[in-house]
């Protein structure tokens, strides 16, 4: 589970309507139980509080209902929850960065940061503008947000990868001719075994191997004295 954070200074405004937009991408790909997201303020005058009314009519047009969020502040114990915590501007993230400790602020950034159409990496506060800005504002978190689900579908395609466990070395019970060098332990290409995985153990069997051979040709050539 991949755990992500919008953040703005009032969380009435950016940050819903990233948190907004996000969910409806992420049902739109099934995967609501890979990707966990909320939204937060670096100020808390605006805690409780529906999102902005111009940001519920402009996130509507859309089909994007923001109706049932509440507004909160950032708490510290987001900055250890959430993988990724993305602002929507400079100021903010400044607030986060002085707030989280430092082996931390890799989990940091902007959310303009995933945009592949705008070159601005902040998202402007709609607040104090006219209508058009929250569809600005719409515009410019819809382009990021993709930007965003593509990065994150790639990270859980690694991390599946990553998670796999190693065959078990294979062995075959008569070397020889018929079996490939590259199926050995230990040897490049061997079946999804790497050069760099350790080998002592399959190593062991096959000297463990050799002695019972060598034994059973001592007891061969023994018994044949005898009969002699």
């Amino acid at each position: 589970m991949i755990k992500v954070l919008f953040v703005c200074m009032g969380n009435i405004c950016r940050s819903p309507t990233a948190e907004g937009v996000f969910r409806h991408i992420l049902r739109q790909k099934n995967l609501e139980d890979k990707v966990e997201v909320d939204s937060a303020g670096t100020h808390g005058y605006h805690a409780g509080e529906a999102p902005d009314q111009r940001t519920q009519r402009a996130a509507a047009v859309r089909h994007y209902d923001l109706s049932n969020m509440r507004a909160r502040k950032v708490a510290a114990q987001d900055l250890d929850y959430f993988d990724l915590i993305l602002a929507m501007d400079h100021n903010n993230l400044g607030v986060l960065k002085r707030v989280c400790p430092p082996e931390k602020h890799d989990r940091l950034g902007l959310l303009m940061s995933y945009s592949k159409n705008f070159d601005d990496d902040e998202v402007p506060d709609p607040y104090y503008g006219l209508g058009h800005g929250f569809d600005l504002v719409l515009d410019m978190i819809e382009d990021a947000a993709n930007g965003l689900i593509e990065s994150l579908e790639q990270r859980l395609i690694d991390e599946a990868a990553s998670d796999e466990v190693a065959p078990s070395c294979r062995v075959d019970a008569t070397p020889g001719p018929s079996t490939p060098a590259a199926r050995e332990c230990g040897s490049p290409g061997a079946e999804g075994i790497s050069a760099s995985v350790p080998t002592r153990g399959c190593n062991a069997f096959h000297e463990r191997d050799d002695k019972v051979r060598a034994r059973n040709h001592s007891a061969k050539t023994s018994g044949a004295s005898g009969l002699a």
